[in-house]
C-alpha cells in the first residue's frame, strides 16, 4: 500500500526525529511511504488566528500537494481534524470543493490508520518502561480517537501502560490559547504534569507533538523529571 505523509511544519522544525520514526512505523507495516517536499503546512495556524483568506491560500496549496488516491497519513491528529473538519468550509461552492472533500477523505491519523485501515496492532515493538498517554483535544474531539493508540501500545513488549486523572482534559496548548491565555494555559500544563507524574510513570506519550512540546516545555521550567515521546517514537523502538 502506498501512502503519502504529511509532517506538519513545526514537527518538521522542531522535532524531525519523529516524523523518520513514522515512515519507519509505516514501512514496518508494509506501506510504500512517498513524501512530497513541497508540502509546508495544512493551514490551520492563520484559520485560528482569524486569518481565514491566508489560511485558505495555505490550504489550497495543500490540496494540490496532495493530489492523486493514495491514503494521507500525518503523526498528527491536530492537522488531520483541521483538514477534515475545516476545509468543506474553507472551499465551499469554490473550484476545489470536490478534490478538497477527496483529499478530506484520504486524510488519516497514524493510529487510526494503523488500526482502522490497515488493520494492524501489534509493529513488534519493544518499550521498557512505564508510561502514561494524554488524549489530545484533536485526537479525542476532532477525530474520535481513543482506543487505538491504546491498542498499539498495549500490544508493544515490556511497556507498562498506567492511565493519569482526568485524562480527557486538555494541557493548555491549544496553539495561540497558550499565548493568549499563558497564565491559564501554563496551569492548565501544570495540572496535567502532576497528573502523569502521581502514576510515577516515565513518559508521556501522545499522538501530538503539540501537546508534548507545550508539557515538555513545563516540565523543563519546573525541573521535573519525567520525559515526553510521541506515539510513532514508542512504536518505532526495538527493532
Amino acid at each position: 500500500m502506498k501512502v503519502q505523509l504529511f509532517i506538519p511544519c513545526f514537527m518538521d522544525q522542531l522535532y524531525p526525529q519523529v516524523a523518520f520514526n513514522t515512515i519507519k512505523v509505516l514501512e514496518k507495516a508494509g506501506c510504500e511511504v512517498l513524501y512530497n517536499p513541497n508540502q509546508t503546512c495544512c493551514g490551520q495556524p492563520a484559520f485560528n488566528a482569524g486569518f481565514w483568506g491566508e489560511s485558505k491560500d495555505v490550504c489550497t496549496k495543500f490540496v494540490q500537494d496532495f493530489e492523486g488516491a493514495d491514503y494521507i497519513v500525518s503523526p498528527s491528529a491536530s492537522c488531520t481534524g483541521f483538514v477534515r473538519n475545516n476545509y468543506g468550509k474553507l472551499f465551499e461552492n469554490n473550484a476545489f470543493q470536490s478534490p478538497a472533500k477527496k483529499v478530506k477523505q484520504r486524510m488519516f491519523e497514524l493510529s487510526e490508520f494503523l488500526v482502522q485501515i490497515i488493520g494492524i496492532t501489534d509493529l513488534g515493538a519493544s518499550f521498557p518502561a512505564k508510561i502514561t498517554y494524554h488524549d489530545s483535544c484533536a485526537g479525542l474531539r476532532e477525530c474520535k480517537i481513543k482506543e487505538e493508540p491504546r491498542k498499539l501500545l498495549n500490544a508493544v513488549e515490556g511497556i507498562e501502560i498506567v492511565e493519569m486523572a482526568d485524562v480527557e482534559t486538555c494541557c493548555g496548548f491549544g496553539g495561540s490559547f497558550a499565548v493568549k491565555y499563558d497564565t491559564i494555559s501554563t496551569s492548565m500544563a501544570d495540572q496535567k504534569i502532576d497528573h502523569a507524574i502521581a502514576t510515577n510513570a516515565e513518559y508521556i506519550v501522545s499522538t501530538d507533538t503539540s501537546c508534548l512540546m507545550h508539557l515538555e516545555g513545563r516540565i523543563n521550567h519546573n525541573g521535573q523529571s519525567i520525559k515526553v515521546l510521541h506515539l510513532a517514537d514508542v512504536l518505532s523502538s526495538g527493532y
